[in-house]
């Protein structure tokens, strides 16, 4: 699935862009950390698709990184129908909590590491 573009609702492209602009912490620290191909791989910051915006999305291997923080505590239905969609699209996802971006960064990077090499040797 290489460069795939998933479509999206063209009101979203504001709301992304509101969104980059007040990202979490633990966005602003993953971002630090995957911005400028450093994985080898280009990641963009809340990308639109379908109905829905991720945090973080590769293009080249169709990868979503989602940091869960408190808003999602309550949400559990909505967000495994909306990965469901995306999955259905060709998506695959990777989920770290925000605690685990603040706290165990390097954990955090090791496991994001092994999901891009899996995903470039398919």
């Amino acid at each position: 699935m290489p460069n795939k573009i998933i479509p999206y609702k063209p009101e979203l492209r504001a709301y992304a862009r509101n969104l980059r602009k007040s990202a979490t912490l633990s966005e602003k620290l993953l971002w630090k950390k995957i911005r400028n191909r450093a994985f080898e791989v280009q990641f963009h910051r809340q990308v639109p698709m379908l109905d829905y915006i991720v945090d973080f999305y590769c293009h080249e291997i169709g990868l979503a990184i989602e940091i869960d923080g408190n808003s999602h505590d309550h949400k559990y239905f909505y967000d495994a129908k909306r990965q469901g969609r995306l999955e259905a699209e060709g998506v695959k996802f990777i989920r770290f909590s925000d605690a685990e971006i603040r706290q165990h960064m390097h954990n955090a990077l090791v496991t994001l590491k092994s999901k891009i090499e899996e995903l470039l040797n398919e």
